[in-house]
């Protein structure tokens, strides 16, 4: 499963490659192949801006922006130092985050780590790994989440230029487009079928997969209804290999 993942990740490397994807695979193959329960993805826009940019679940997508909107959080901290950060218990460690801990444990969540973006001394964002159960993340582990962050950052900053910062930072917001596209397509299943926000973004990537298109590409499709939701229903498509 190990080598599969990093060839799905290696296959998005081409030059009209999907951002937001690459990381929803990212995330998802974390929670796969770590055993850890959820994992979320910011993501720097060049411009200062943090935002998120994937999930594994709606719990880890709302966490995530409790820490960009109380500026607070083990992301946070791994991106402005652009090393790990982790806490085995985060309980014991409220005095450090006082607020993003209550927040995580209330969620169901004992322990996290964080793994940078980077790419030598450019790092563009944090990979957050969220558990139930307190203890570290064991070394090995950590090692496998950051090397599958680099390939993450390799695909984003593959198209350097003269003018790298630019296009770095358009191809983010396009990412960043593309997310609010999602999160709207997501609405609209979840509310046509009567299915939580997990199962109604499920069927919209095993769908988008199941047709060979981009997930930004036909979440705007069902936004803009070129697409009826009704052709999307959750359970109706196979599941997509993560």
């Amino acid at each position: 499963m190990l080598a599969e993942t990093f060839v799905a990740l290696a296959d998005t490397l081409v030059e009209d490659y999907d951002i937001v994807d690459l990381l929803d695979r990212l995330v998802s193959s974390c929670v796969g192949l770590l055993g850890v329960t959820a994992a979320g993805l910011l993501l720097d826009d060049q411009r200062g801006h943090l935002a998120v940019v994937a999930s594994s679940s709606e719990e880890t997508r709302l966490l995530e922006m409790f820490q960009l909107q109380n500026d607070q959080g083990p992301c946070l901290d791994c991106v402005r130092t652009a090393a790990a950060v982790s806490s085995a218990d985060l309980d014991a460690d409220r005095t450090r985050w006082p607020l993003f801990a209550p927040v995580a444990l209330s969620s169901g969540f004992r322990s996290v780590a964080a793994v940078p973006l980077r790419l030598r001394d450019q790092t563009i964002g944090g990979l957050n790994l969220f558990d139930e159960h307190r203890g570290p993340v064991p070394v090995a582990d950590q090692r496998l989440a950051q090397a599958l962050a680099d390939v993450a950052t390799i695909g984003i900053l593959q198209q350097r230029s003269a003018h790298r910062s630019m296009m770095l930072a358009e191809q983010l917001q396009r990412a960043l487009n593309s997310r609010v596209a999602i999160e709207q397509a997501k609405g609209i299943l979840a509310e046509r079928h009567g299915v939580d926000m997990i199962a109604a973004f499920d069927a919209l990537r095993g769908r988008a997969r199941q047709h060979g298109l981009k997930l930004s590409d036909f979440a705007l499709a069902i936004v803009r209804g070129d697409i009826a939701p009704d052709a999307v229903a959750p359970g109706s498509g196979p599941q997509p290999v993560t």
